[in-house]
């Protein structure tokens, strides 16, 4: 009689007959299910078992777990097909992972979730739409803000509330500000009132309440040296002479003919000249 030769059907590992036994290809080779599992099972993170063949595997970053043994490491409820954090090798709910780890808003006092934007600031963390401006509860986002007290301002209303205005210009100032009689400037608003130069760190005098640099004082209001015609500024110690409503510098009281000297010695004048006694005595 005729015979047909039957092709034998093997696990692919242990060389066992696979007829009327469940398998599972993998890479088009059968395995029956022991040793498809030794093999290939990877093992669950939470009861360190093989996941078997007929198991859900789920998997996070290269770690796997039973379906039934995906749970809150805290409170032990299923995260299959919820949102979950991961800390420190162990995987919990929003909700356990908010109350252990998660800020709570300096303003709300309510819990920052995992993945909110939020704001922090010297250890304590807001809401993005909870840090507010305290004068226009306006959300300040990512702008400039000063902080005042326990406030927090963005700076227009900062310079509005608590910044001192320029006497000159009215605007706030923020920084830099220069005091003169008791009032505030701006650096670059303290002009001198002749030529408009900045008087910041530079010597100045005042008259009639108007702020002078040196130069521009002298100029207006200096008397003038009878010798040399430039002003006698009487600033910072200068020496003069004065006789008969005329001015010298120190170093202009000279004599008119020979150029001595005539301070503290005698003189004659002559017009608007002054001469020692030698020259002058053949007047």
């Amino acid at each position: 009689p005729d015979t047909t030769m039957t092709e034998r059907f093997d696990c692919h590992y242990c060389k066992e007959s696979l007829f009327g036994k469940k398998y599972i290809l993998r890479e088009d080779s059968p395995y029956c299910v022991q040793c498809y599992e030794n093999l290939y099972s990877n093992t669950c993170e939470e009861c360190k078992k093989p996941i078997g063949a007929d198991c859900k595997d789920l998997s996070y970053k290269d770690r796997h777990w039973h379906e039934t043994c995906f749970h809150c490491f805290q409170c032990k409820n299923s995260l299959v097909d919820k949102p979950f954090a991961a800390k420190e090798d162990h995987l919990l709910c929003t909700d356990c992972y908010s109350n252990e780890y998660s800020s709570k808003c300096n303003e709300c006092k309510k819990t920052i979730m995992p993945g909110t934007r939020k704001m922090e600031y010297k250890g304590n963390s807001w809401h993005e739409t909870c840090f507010i401006c305290y004068r226009c509860q306006q959300p300040i986002g990512t702008k400039s803000f000063i902080p005042k007290d326990t406030q927090n301002f963005c700076v227009p209303c900062y310079e509005k509330q608590f910044a001192m205005q320029c006497v000159q210009c009215k605007k706030a100032i923020t920084t830099g500000g220069v005091t003169y009689r008791e009032q505030p400037w701006h650096k670059e608003c303290f002009v001198c009132t002749g030529c408009k130069k900045q008087l910041s760190g530079q010597r100045f005098t005042s008259r009639d309440e108007f702020a002078y640099c040196l130069s521009c004082f002298c100029n207006l209001y200096a008397k003038k040296c009878a010798g040399c015609t430039n002003p006698i500024s009487g600033l910072g110690g200068t020496k003069y002479i004065s006789f008969e409503e005329r001015q010298w510098h120190n170093d202009c009281f000279n004599c008119k003919k020979c150029s001595l000297s005539l301070v503290g010695r005698g003189f004659l004048t002559e017009r608007d000249d002054i001469l020692c006694p030698e020259c002058g005595k053949d007047i």
